[in-house]
């Protein structure tokens, strides 16, 4: 699990694979039995984060209490659980997706009528008609970009660990792209502040921005995908890059029901949409090679404060 050949782990200190293990008190005379449970970032002996679900429990020896842990590598169950969450992300944006295009049907149904009424009025400046075929071609463009902000979720925004996203991120995506041949770098600083987000929503912009570039570097020669975060001004700005095929039209990007994306073409829609409603925004920076994505994040307000960072793997 942590990358060692047998016979070689005794000795070395856990804090370095396992830092909140190294914080947990012994077990002496006075500590009462207990058994419990935590989970926690881990990482291996060549710099690769895991997921460690890991149960406590106290016995009682000749020599005195102990202290025993156990450990379990839990990637796999996080990399599933997120997967499917993004599946019935989609899933549930087909329903959204079919009631808007509902009503853009009965707008257009409505234009239609007004337009043949129009056809056979030669005063089409002084027609009542007229003046409503503008106001339905005003409401149509409204429902055509309607950002969908109630599909988001039903959790309110709030103080997110945004190193412990990344983790998380990290731990989904990294093993797939590396299968892939993906060339990984990760460039993050140790000490992040935290941001105003809803953590589920935000790990799955992140991840769809990932499968994404994925996707986009799969025919090609040179596969280097990177991630990177800072604090830029009043922002905590996450950048996504790759070495993918690039953006033909990038003024199309954020547009829902685009000719030839999958499924509805709605992921960089809705992403953006998502990210949104905790006051932030998903924007593309353009500049060769491949494609890079900007997810610009609001700090929450006390980060400064010492409770309000963390430690991260670069």
């Amino acid at each position: 699990m942590l990358g060692f050949e047998p016979e070689t782990l005794p000795g070395e200190s856990i804090k370095d694979f396992l830092p909140p293990l190294a914080r947990v008190r012994p077990a002496d005379e006075s500590t009462p039995s207990f058994r419990t449970a935590m989970q926690c970032s881990g990482r291996r002996r060549d710099g690769d984060v895991f997921l460690a679900d890991v149960w406590f429990s106290t016995y009682k020896t000749s020599a005195g209490p102990r202290l025993a842990a156990m450990l379990v590598d839990s990637s796999e169950d996080l990399r599933d659980k997120e997967e499917s969450g993004l599946h019935h992300l989609m899933v549930a944006s087909r329903l959204a997706v079919g009631a808007v295009s509902h009503e853009i049907r009965n707008v257009c149904g409505a234009i239609s009528v007004v337009y043949e009424n129009l056809s056979r009025d030669p005063e089409l400046a002084r027609s009542e008609d007229f003046r409503a075929l503008g106001n339905l071609v005003e409401g149509l463009g409204k429902i055509a970009t309607l950002e969908l902000r109630q599909s988001a979720g039903s959790e309110e925004p709030a103080a997110v660990e945004l190193g412990s996203v990344l983790d998380e991120l990290r731990i989904v995506t990294e093993p797939s792209l590396r299968e892939s041949g993906v060339l990984v770098r990760w460039d993050v600083p140790k000490v992040l502040p935290r941001v105003w987000a809803e953590r589920h929503n935000l790990l799955q912009v992140l991840l769809n921005l990932t499968k994404n570039s994925q996707r986009a570097m799969e025919d090609q020669e040179r596969k280097e995908f990177r991630i990177s975060a800072c604090v830029e001004g009043e922002r905590v700005v996450v950048r996504v890059r790759d070495t993918g095929h690039g953006v033909p039209n990038p003024e199309r990007l954020f547009q829902p029901f685009q000719e030839g994306a999958e499924a509805t073409g709605l992921r960089l829609y809705l992403s953006r949409a998502f990210v949104r409603t905790f006051n932030g925004d998903l924007r593309y920076e353009p500049g060769p090679p491949g494609c890079c994505f900007a997810l610009d994040l609001v700090p929450f307000k006390d980060w400064r404060d010492e409770d309000s960072t963390q430690e991260m793997n670069g």
